[in-house]
This record gives structure tokens, sequence and C-alpha cells, in this order.
């Protein structure tokens, strides 16, 4: 019998009763008892990628998918260091992960053994807990149980919030065996896990009534909900409501990120603020009295500086998160409230019904309604009867055109701003993901396919056994072609892998295009910005996706991207739909659309009669 084969099969067995129901592993010689003991067990999903890079944001994806932690496993040295960027985008994101790196043991460090770096504190302060057990001993053997549940309850539920863990494992040769009996569970309530970490979620009066106090009576305020604003990771319907209640009864319009909720059309919600908020008279008149947000900061940047100026203007500026995060990058917040948004937000809609709302409150909200609607309006009649693709017109085409109930995960750079600025509230609205933590083009497509990967997932056990699997409508993944060829090894599928079903709607415009609209753009001469900054690559997409195995559907024209995107969801594994977007054209359509929203929105605000004066 193996002691080490014993302790890793431990491990995987404390996970599974804590709730782990994916697991990612890497080839690799030194990590072989640990991906020995996940391959064993059958209530995991476990894939198995090539790449470690890859592998962690598959793991990410996963992870955003179903709220639970995924174990990444892989080798020892460089085989690590991939890890790092995932690593990173986890702890800014908030998404938990439980990364174990395997190691050399202590009498191979640092005598030149092969695949031995120093991994010890690899991924400094990016994680929220570090273990270190060393070459797994008997006298060990007790509290084995105890490591392995710590790990998953620190990445779900730590004090410092959800996100990364790192436990670095030594093993010494040799590496393979059978494990023997395993130490006992605990012996009640059957099948729980060692540690079981809850966190009050009850939002006392006390806390409401300081919020109402800085609030009260205010007519002229702005709720705005970014990601994490409905509560949970999912988003569920439950925070949406005590979001919209509280809105509802101070009588403030709430300015909504398409990541916060499903987008749907819903009375006092603003979609489009960054469109509307370019027209100075609009950034004047609308210009509140009081901030409260919820969640992380919109891809906006054209809001963070209208509400930075409110706040420099005076304006009561409260922040709300859920683990007391300070995602308050103008650090104009005066208030940080760490409680769950949705449930702070529905406590304090209760409590200001006891009592008289703002009197000119309506007058206030129908100003951003006005406001909103003549935005809509513009920007609809601008794309209307597009001929060519732009990139605006594509993510507001591909919002509209996606299935009930389906995930559509936005690359960062352009796609995640244009699903935020340009995509139509809607019926059956998608749920909006994205990689907003370090705010990268890593791994956007490991990231789609482990979303894809982890709603397929089983879902926690019940009392009669294993759940069904969730049903989940489609993943569609939007992103550009540098992203798309920075990530191809995410492509690469081992012959005895399952393929996650998804399709990724590449954006082809030669380049990166957010750079365009960056002072870059302006200031260097033509060749050394389009070398430097644009990178136009020298290859064919639909030739380089083809090769992979993928399915590529090629568009054209507008019209046709339906029924491109039934057809690619329709043939099943990783589809890819191509779509050719010349840059110069799409920067024009961005003049234009500002230009006919800020003229409609000007026109709009007089009738209105709810703007400053």
């Amino acid at each position: 019998m193996s002691l080490q084969a014993e302790f890793a099969a431990t491990l995987v067995d404390e996970w599974v009763r804590a709730g782990v129901r994916d697991a990612v592993i890497c080839p690799g010689s030194r990590s072989t008892p640990l991906a020995l003991a996940v391959l064993a067990r059958r209530e995991l999903s476990t894939h198995v990628r090539l790449d470690e890079r890859s592998a962690g944001f598959f793991a990410l994806g996963c992870s955003l998918a179903s709220g639970r932690a995924t174990v990444v496993v892989t080798t020892s040295g460089t085989a690590a260091a991939e890890l790092h960027a995932a690593v990173v985008e986890a702890d800014l994101a908030g998404v938990p992960l439980v990364v174990c790196t395997a190691d050399r043991p202590p009498e191979l460090q640092g005598v030149g053994a092969p695949q031995t770096i120093d991994q010890r504190q690899l991924y400094g302060t990016a994680v929220r807990h570090y273990a270190e057990p060393g070459v797994p001993e008997v006298r060990s053997r007790p509290s084995w149980r105890s490591f392995a549940s710590r790990l998953v309850a620190e990445a779900e539920a730590g004090g410092r919030g959800p996100g990364p863990v790192h436990a670095n494992l030594a093993f010494a040769e040799p590496l393979t065996g059978e494990a023997g009996a395993l130490p006992p569970p605990r012996p009640s309530p059957a099948g729980a896990p060692w540690h079981e970490v809850r966190r009050p979620s009850s939002v006392g009066r006390q806390e409401v009534d300081a919020l109402l106090e800085r609030l009260g009576g205010i007519e002229r305020g702005v709720v705005v909900a970014g990601a994490g604003a409905g509560g949970s990771a999912a988003g569920g319907p439950e925070g949406r409501a005590g979001v919209l209640a509280l809105a509802g009864a101070l009588g403030w319009p709430v300015l909504a990120d398409a990541r916060a909720w499903p987008r749907t059309p819903t009375a006092g919600v603003v979609s489009a603020a960054d469109s509307l908020l370019r027209s100075p008279k609009a950034a004047e008149l609308l210009r509140p009295d009081a901030v409260l947000r919820l969640g992380a900061p919109h891809a906006s940047k054209v809001l963070a500086q209208w509400l930075a100026g409110a706040s420099a203007g005076g304006a009561v500026d409260v922040l709300v998160d859920r683990w007391g995060r300070f995602q308050d990058p103008d650090r104009t917040a005066a208030a940080l409230v760490a409680a769950d948004p949705g449930e702070f937000a529905a406590a304090a809609a209760r409590r200001i019904g006891t009592g008289p709302g703002a009197a000119g409150a309506g007058r206030w909200r129908a100003s951003w309604e006005a406001a909103e609607q003549a935005a809509l309006a513009a920007i609809a009649g601008e794309l209307a009867g597009e001929q060519a693709f732009s990139e605006p017109g594509l993510a507001r085409a591909l919002f509209a055109a996606l299935p009930p109930g389906s995930t559509l995960v936005a690359s960062s750079s352009m796609p995640v701003r244009d699903v935020e600025w340009y995509a139509a509230p809607r019926a059956g609205a998608p749920r909006v993901l994205a990689n907003r933590g370090a705010n990268g083009i890593d791994g956007v497509t490991s990231t789609v396919l482990g979303v894809a990967a982890g709603l397929a997932s089983p879902a926690r056990p019940g009392p009669s056994g294993p759940a069904p699997r969730r049903e989940r409508g489609p993943v569609v993944g939007l992103l550009g072609d540098l992203a798309f060829l920075h990530d191809l090894s995410a492509l690469v599928w081992g012959k005895r892998e399952r393929r996650p079903e998804a399709v990724l709607v590449v954006v082809d415009n030669g380049g990166g295009g957010i750079f365009d609209l960056l002072p870059q753009a302006g200031s260097l001469d033509p060749t050394t910005y389009e070398r430097g900054f644009t990178t136009p690559q020298d290859c064919e997409l639909d030739r380089v996706a083809a090769a992979f195995g993928c399915q590529v559907v090629p568009v054209e024209r507008p019209q046709a991207l339906p029924g491109a995107l039934d057809a690619a969801l329709g043939a099943g594994g990783i589809g890819v739909v191509l779509v050719r977007v010349e840059r110069t054209e799409s920067l024009a359509l961005r003049r234009r659309l500002e230009e006919a929203v800020v003229g409609a929105v000007t026109a709009a605000l007089p009738a209105a009669g709810g703007g400053r004066r």
C-alpha cells in the first residue's frame, strides 16, 4: 500500500464531500498520486487539459458557471507557473479555485533536480490560503481530511471572499501505488465534509438604518448595478428583485451592467448609460446627489468619470459589496457596506416601505427613462438595415439572436464593452459573463469552454443520490481575433476527452481594435501604430479553426447571423462563427452612434421635465 496514494485519495474524497464537481488535471509525472485519485472518482467531471495556462482558465470557467470551487492539478516546475494568470484573474474576480501543484520533496530542492523551482508562495498574495503539508507521513494522517476540507472552505467562503487557494503538494518516488483504507470521515451527518464554513447572511437593522440615514430623502440618486449586484455568483432573480425594490422605493433609476443580471425590459432600469451620458446636457441635467453602487464597476470609462464628477461635486457615494472589497478605482466611496447587495437592498426597501418617499423622485426617474428610450431608439435607428458587420452591430445582433437561457461569455477589451453599451433589453436575455477581474485577454476560449463544461456537470447530489445534470441553454463566446489566437491551445483535445459544446463568435477585425479608441491611434505614425499596437496577424482564422477540428461557419452579412448561429449550435462540439469586420468602418460607426444618441437624448430631456434646472 502507498501512503501517498492514500493521502491523495483522502483529499479527493473530502473534496467530493465538500461539493466539488469539476476537476481539471494536466499530464505530468510528479502529480501522479493526485491525478490518479481524481481520475478514480466517478462523482467528478474530470477534464484532462494539455496546456496548464489553458487549464487554469478552463477551471475558472467551470467555477464561473457553477459558483463552486473547481480543482486544478499540475505537475511541478514551470507547469505550476503557467497557472499564475488564471490565479490572478480568480483572485480579482472572486472565483473559487483549488490550485494543487505537485512538487519535489525537500531533498531535491536547490540541487539542480529537473522540473524543480521554488514553488513556495508561488502566487503571492493572489491566493486566499496557502498550504504546504510536506511529503505525506503517517503522523499527519489524522489531519488529512481537515486539510482538504479547509481548501474548499477557504476558496468558497474565506474571510476575503471567494477566490483561489494554493496547495503545494510534495510527492516522493515511487509515485504509483494502491491506497489503503482512508481515514474515517465525520460520522454525522452522512456525507458531510470535515469543515463547513457558513457566513451569516442576515442584514442587520442598524446597518440598514445607517445607510438610509445617508440616503433618505434624497430625490436625485442613482443605483449603479455591476457584476455581483444580484448577490450570488450566479446572479439569481432574488438579488435582482431586492435591488429593484429598493430603487423603486427611492424613486431612483438603476444603471445596470449586462453582467449584473439578464438584461430584460424592466421599468426604471437603464442599459444605455454609457451612450446617453456622452451628451453634455444629459451629464449635467442628470447629475445625481447620491450614488449607491452595488457590485463591480462597469466597463464604461464615461460612466466612471461621470460618477467621479458627481462625487467631487458633493454627491453621497456608498458602495455595497458582499465581501467588503474596495472595488472603487476612483476612490470616491464615502462609505463601504460589507453585505450581500441583493439582501441588503431588499432589507432597505422594506424599511423605506414604512415611511414616505422623496417628493420629486417620480419626475427624476421619468427623466432617466425618457433619456434611456431616446438612446435606445437612436442606437436601433443607426444600426437598422446595416449591410456590413460592425463591432457594435455584431454585439447587439448576437445578444438578440441567442436562444433563451443562453450564457454569453464576452472577452475583455471591446466585446464586453460593446455588449454593455449596445445590447438591447429583451425577453429571455442571456446571462453575461466576462473575465473582468484583471481585464486581460488571457484564456478567453478556455474560459468559454470551462463555462460550458461547468454547466454540463452534475449539480450537488440530493438525498436520493446523484442529481441530474443542470438544464441550460447554449454557451457562446464573443471574442476578437487576437484573443482567439492568444488561446489556441484551448482547442487541443485528447482523443479520450469529451469536448464541451460551445460556439465561439470571432470578430476578425485585423488586430486590436480597442486601440483605435485610445490616444495611441492619433499620436503615432500609421506604421508604428499598426506594428506595435493593433498587431494584425498573418494567418487565416478559418483555416486555423478548421485545423483544430472546429465547425467553421463564416458570416458575411448581419441578416445571416441567426442562421449561422443556429447551424453552429446544432452541429455540436466546438463551433466557430467567423465574422469579418473593417476596423475603420466600425470606428466611423461608433462616432455616428455617439452623435445620434447625443442628439436624441438632448432633445428628449427638456420634455421629460425632471432634469436639473
